[in-house]
C-alpha cells in the first residue's frame, strides 16, 4: 500500500484532534471537579453516581423527617408534662378543699384557681408545632378543643376511637421504618368512653359549689387517676424520644457528605 502524504497529514489531524479532545476533556474535569460530565463519557461510573445522589437525597430526607419528628414529640412531651403540673396542682388543691376546717369563703378561693387551671388545661390541649394542633389527628388547622356554654369540653379533632388504626401521623425516618409523632385528644382527655382530667377540674368545682365534702375527698382519687394516665402517655412519648435521638446520632456522621453534590 502506497503512502502518501496527504494520508500522513490526514493522520496526524486525526491523533492532535484526539488528544485535544483528551485534553479538554481532562481539563474540564479538573476545572469542575467532576469525573463525568455528561453519561457517554463513562456510562456505568454515570449510574453508579446517578444511584449514590439518589440514596444521599433520601438519606438527607430521612435525617430531616428524624429532626422534625424529634421537635414534634419534644413539644408534645413539654405540653405533657405542663399539663401533668396542672393537674398535681389540682389534686394538691383539692385535698385543701378536702379540709373540714375551712369555711366557703376559702373554699370560693380554691374554686377561683380551680377555675384558671381548667383553663389552661383547655390551652395545652391546643397545643401547636409548627402551626399545627398536635392533639387533633389528622385535622391539624384547626383547635381541637373549646368549652360550649354550659362548661362542657368538645372535641374538634378525630372521633374518638374512629378508626382500628386511629388518625396517627407518622415520619418515615429510614427505609421501611415508621415512627408516630402524635397523640391523639381522646387518649388524654377520655379514658374509653369516659371523659377525664377536664371533667375532674369540672365535678370539683361543682363539689365545692355543693358543699360537698365526700364528693371533694372522692375527687383526690379521680385526680390520681388522671396523673397515672398521663405518665402512660408520657412514658410512650420518652421512649419515641429516645428512639429519634439514637436514630439521629447515627446520622450525624455523614452530615458532612450529605452536604457535597456531585
Amino acid at each position: 500500500m502506497r503512502v502518501t502524504n496527504n494520508m500522513m497529514i490526514r493522520n496526524m489531524m486525526i491523533n492532535l484532534n484526539n488528544n485535544l479532545s483528551r485534553l479538554d476533556k481532562v481539563q474540564q474535569q479538573m476545572a469542575n471537579g467532576k469525573k463525568i460530565r455528561v453519561p457517554s463519557d463513562d456510562p456505568i461510573v454515570a449510574s453508579r453516581a446517578l444511584k449514590f445522589r439518589t440514596n444521599v437525597s433520601e438519606i438527607e430526607q430521612f435525617q430531616k423527617n428524624t429532626e422534625d419528628a424529634l421537635s414534634w414529640l419534644e413539644t408534645t412531651e413539654q405540653a405533657l408534662e405542663n399539663l401533668e403540673n396542672l393537674v398535681q396542682r389540682a389534686r394538691e388543691l383539692t385535698v385543701q378543699a378536702a379540709n373540714g376546717t375551712l369555711d366557703n369563703d376559702d373554699k370560693q378561693k380554691i374554686k377561683a384557681e380551680i377555675s384558671q387551671l381548667k383553663n389552661s388545661v383547655v390551652e395545652i390541649g391546643n397545643s401547636t408545632y409548627a402551626g399545627r394542633y398536635i392533639f387533633a389527628g389528622f385535622r391539624t388547622d384547626a383547635p381541637p378543643f373549646d368549652v360550649d356554654m354550659s362548661g362542657d369540653l368538645n372535641y374538634q379533632g378525630n372521633a374518638i376511637n374512629s378508626s382500628p388504626t386511629g388518625q396517627k401521623i407518622v415520619y418515615e425516618i429510614s427505609v421501611g421504618n415508621r415512627i408516630q409523632v402524635n397523640v391523639e385528644g381522646y387518649e388524654l382527655f377520655w379514658d374509653g368512653a369516659n371523659e377525664r382530667i377536664f371533667k375532674s377540674f369540672t365535678d370539683l368545682e361543682a363539689a365545692i359549689d355543693s358543699g360537698n365534702e365526700d364528693q371533694i375527698s372522692s375527687l383526690i382519687g379521680e385526680f390520681d387517676k388522671d396523673v397515672d394516665q398521663l405518665l402512660k402517655v408520657r412514658a410512650d412519648i420518652g421512649g419515641r424520644v429516645n428512639y429519634l435521638e439514637l436514630t439521629k446520632n447515627r446520622y450525624l456522621p455523614g452530615q458532612e457528605l450529605f452536604s457535597q453534590r456531585w
